[in-house]
């Protein structure tokens, strides 16, 4: 009577198991998603300080108003002191404003996403995906129309963000035009995807 093995042998012509990023990758296919290896910048930009150019201008007609009303009221030592007190305050807030608007708020899209990041000392940072934005609008009072600059409202279904305003956008018209036509983009890639399957 002859021994039996009954050890368990591998069978090398059985199929190998993909992976985690293989399986990961057929998963995403399989959703009609992307992966981050195809996903390319298209733009990144911060707040331009020329979006306070209404706020400027009519700083310099207050101050230019405060001194008139303090030269023709005769305006002693101490009513000098506190028109320009005033307007050096205003001044002060001005430019502390435009300079914490500036180093608050980033933005980058690119191929899939909208990514943005707003804070100063405490940062958040979130993304929002492109195929859930429903709208871009874009919004521009008269100076900021001349100076080509303006903020950017971007609707979608995002929890977090159902309604995101990209602050003081330079060149507005230009970027505003490249998240819709980004987003139409990837809805058109996502919609021949998922009819292709």
């Amino acid at each position: 009577m002859s021994d039996t093995n009954t050890s368990p042998q591998s069978n090398p012509t059985s199929p190998k198991a993909p992976d985690a990023a293989s399986a990961r990758q057929n998963m995403l296919n399989l959703a009609g998603g992307h992966s981050t290896a195809d996903e390319q910048e298209l733009w990144q930009g911060d707040y331009s300080m020329k979006a306070m150019a209404g706020l400027g201008a009519g700083l310099i007609l207050l101050t230019i108003a405060a001194i008139v009303i303090g030269v023709v009221a005769g305006a002693g030592s101490t009513g000098w002191m506190v028109i320009l007190g005033v307007v050096g305050l205003s001044w002060l807030a001005y430019f502390a404003v435009s300079l914490y608007r500036k180093f608050s708020f980033h933005y980058e899209l690119t191929t899939h996403r909208l990514k943005h990041r707003e804070g100063f000392l405490f940062r958040s940072m979130d993304r929002i995906e492109l195929i859930d934005v429903s709208d871009v609008v874009l919004k521009m009072g008269p100076v900021q129309a001349m100076m080509n600059v303006g903020n950017i409202h971007v609707v979608s279904s995002d929890v977090s963000h159902p309604l995101l305003v990209m602050w003081g956008i330079p060149d507005a018209r230009k970027i505003a035009d490249l998240v819709d036509n980004a987003r139409r983009e990837e809805r058109r890639k996502r919609g021949l995807h998922v009819h292709s399957i």
